[in-house]
């Protein structure tokens, strides 16, 4: 038998073909007419942020609109990182910051659906720290709650816990990077509740808590699970809790907009994306990509699958993405913004929900119009002059039919 002879260009051209055919594709693509957008404010939303970026109100941007299962929409403006004029790309990679938490919430939620817990058990029952929390009492001794801390009160932002930025969490030291998920829960406890649990909601690190129950119901370390249960499956192939030595030149840099233009900042100096941290943050800690977290989106608004992965029934979706705060708590929080289990705001009279993160990231799935909206950049403040609402208004006016 002859031997094929085959150039180098040859090999590495195919070594690339068989690459991507191993990836996963982000979706379909179509043009805007074929899915119902019109292309002009599309083209409007491109420019408004390269006047964001000309302004140096953001360094650059990556933005991703999907319809009806395909992707529409996908433009890269301004730089990752000003210093070497490394420009913003599809596979540019965001501190998502709180958009974690919905990825947690399907971790949690997927544990569920195998009975592994009830959502009203006492989070005492698997962390034996709880049992002795205390409730804050202006200018006397903390008490005993009303009652305990549910595992729905931690999805729901109703435990009474506070947030990583409160004073009485910075100053008892409660959320140290360096610290592992046993030693936060160790010290969350030390600090009083703020409130009686499902008395109100209160954007708390409960879902940092989520995490370590994620360990303690499936056995393995939360970081493995969320690899092996939702990202191996979805495809999310650029999603983890830090980056690694080949991704590092792909994140984008963090900058502070003052007044006399952009500056970078550190916004974890202890342990820096770019290191492995020992504290897996379900509130905070992922890193992802617009194209990656587009994928989990399609996942939520196709009900639980993905390109034949099934990650959760599409009853749980259902219910994760529908409001499930007690009436009087949805009131006290302005009645027209609800909550999910699955770590979403839900805008009460159209069921669209998503959620943003702290260094310039959102997401929005409106299932109505089958569309999903994914924006990214890295700043602080991390919405400078209201840009999230002014792109998707612009979203918005495309959809035609």
């Amino acid at each position: 038998m002859a031997l094929l002879r085959w150039s180098a260009p040859v090999i590495v051209a195919l070594c690339v073909l068989t690459l991507q055919a191993a990836e996963p594709q982000v979706a379909p693509h179509a043009t805007p007419a074929s899915v119902g957008l019109s292309a002009e404010p599309l083209s409007e939303a491109t420019a408004l942020l390269k006047v964001f970026v000309a302004d140096k109100k953001i360094a650059g941007a990556v933005a991703a609109i999907s319809r009806k299962g395909k992707l529409a929409y996908l433009e890269s403006v301004g730089m990752r990182d000003l210093r070497t004029r490394a420009p913003m790309t599809p596979q540019s990679l965001f501190r998502i910051y709180s958009m974690t938490k919905p990825v947690t919430a399907v971790a949690v939620m997927m544990l569920h659906e195998q009975g592994r817990f009830n959502l009203s058990d006492p989070v005492s029952k698997y962390l034996p720290e709880f049992k002795d929390v205390k409730v804050a009492v202006p200018g006397g001794a903390a008490r005993a709650p009303a009652r305990a801390i549910t595992i729905h009160d931690l999805l729901l932002h109703t435990s009474g816990l506070s947030h990583r930025t409160s004073e009485l969490y910075r100053t008892a030291g409660v959320r140290v990077r360096t610290d592992t998920l046993p030693q936060f829960v160790s010290k969350i406890v030390k600090a009083p509740l703020m409130e009686d649990p499902g008395t109100r909601y209160r954007y708390s690190e409960g879902t940092t808590v989520l995490g370590r129950l994620v360990e303690i119901w499936s056995g393995q370390p939360f970081d493995e699970f969320l690899d092996a249960r939702v990202f191996t499956p979805l495809g999310m192939h650029d999603t983890n809790f830090w980056v690694t030595p080949q991704q590092r030149a792909r994140l984008a840099m963090v900058y502070r907009s003052p007044i006399a233009g952009l500056a970078p900042f550190e916004i974890e100096p202890e342990v820096p994306f770019t290191e492995r941290p020992a504290l897996l943050e379900g509130a905070v800690g992922l890193v992802s990509t617009v194209s990656d977290y587009l994928r989990f989106s399609q996942m939520l608004l196709n009900r639980g699958e993905l390109d034949g992965a099934r990650i959760l029934s599409a009853k749980t979706v259902e219910m994760m993405t529908t409001n499930s705060l007690p009436d009087a708590v949805l009131q006290a929080r302005g009645g027209a913004r609800g909550w999910g289990l699955g770590n979403v705001d839900i805008a009460m009279d159209t069921g669209e929900y998503g959620w943003d993160g702290s260094a310039g990231t959102i997401f929005t799935i409106d299932p109505r119009h089958e569309l999903i909206t994914i924006l990214m950049w890295q700043s602080v403040p991390a919405d400078p002059d209201g840009l999230r609402a002014r792109f998707k208004a612009l979203v918005q006016r495309a959809i035609v039919n």
